[in-house]
């Protein structure tokens, strides 16, 4: 019996190892991730076109405001005044209605709490209706208006120094009172420290203002108009000519150069100023002689 050649058993190639292992799925993982940035930056890219064609039209503009302006030295009476005026020039202009209204900033207007005035439960506001140019829209009415005033009143209130008038022994609403009339008697920015000075001199002297703008206040004359000498004589309690001391309330609704001259007067000592023929500057002077030579030489009176 033949016999079979013996057999030589089949080797197989050795497996991966361990490590080879870790590599390659390692390296699957990274191709992986290679397709997914390149599948989000092709969708980045063409998304913003798809958007581009897609997208709204720009929502329209907001509403232009309207433009409310009131001068320094305007009195409580007539910024209502100037509110109603603008509020139906806005109602022509515009076609549309307008809720502001004279009568709702009056009633606005009449008292406030004021956080940054001594005392803060204030009943008049003559004085506190900060003077400026404010913007307000269809729906604002005569509350927003009053507090945007009385907000920029505080504001600029608190940068007042009233450290020299308490050594004066003035409250914070006789520096008011002064501003006012210190916004009503100068033309001249340079002088308004002079005229707080005079103010501020005849109050140590208990000698009576003497300012004519404190008495059309009280008796509303017209700056137009003469004070007659009837007036001149009244027991009104604006008459600051009759009567010594300062006024209850301020007469007018001061800017910050005026409260600020108000509490830093000049260190002078006048007493006495009258406008000079320009109508715009003063005449200061300590001596009623020569105030009284003045006077007569410009025709005020001998």
């Amino acid at each position: 019996m033949a016999q079979r050649p013996p057999v030589t058993p089949v080797r197989r190639p050795p497996g991966p190892t361990r490590g080879q292992i870790i590599r390659r799925r390692i390296a699957a993982l990274g191709a992986l991730l290679v397709a997914l940035v390149a599948v989000f930056v092709a969708v980045a890219i063409a998304v913003p076109h798809v958007h581009r064609k897609q997208t709204l039209p720009p929502p329209p503009p907001p509403p232009k405001p309207f433009r409310v302006i009131f001068p320094e030295g305007f009195t409580r009476a007539q910024m209502i005044g100037r509110v109603d005026a603008v509020a139906k020039i806005a109602r022509r202009k515009r076609h549309k209605p307008v809720v502001l209204r004279g009568k709702q900033y009056a009633a606005a207007t009449r008292r406030a709490t004021l956080p940054c005035f001594t005392p803060k439960k204030v009943r008049n506001l003559e004085g506190f209706l900060f003077p400026a140019t404010y913007d307000f829209l269809a729906g604002t009415n005569g509350k927003h208006l009053a507090v945007q005033q009385l907000r920029a009143f505080c504001t600029n209130w608190r940068s007042v120094n009233l450290s020299y008038a308490r050594k004066k022994q003035l409250t914070p609403y006789d520096v008011l009172i002064i501003a006012s009339m210190v916004e009503k008697e100068t033309l001249a920015p340079k002088e308004r420290p002079l005229v707080a000075a005079v103010i501020y001199n005849r109050l140590h002297a208990h000698m009576p203002l003497g300012i004519d703008a404190t008495l059309r206040y009280g008796l509303h004359i017209p700056p137009t108009k003469s004070i007659l000498e009837s007036q001149l004589n009244s027991d009104n309690a604006y008459n600051t000519r009759k009567l010594a001391g300062l006024p209850p309330t301020p007469i007018a609704n001061p800017g910050l150069a005026s409260i600020r001259a108000a509490a830093h007067p000049a260190r002078v000592n006048y007493l006495y100023f009258v406008r000079k023929p320009d109508k715009v500057h003063h005449f200061f002077t300590a001596s009623d002689t020569a105030f009284a030579q003045y006077e007569c030489a410009h025709g005020y009176g001998c």
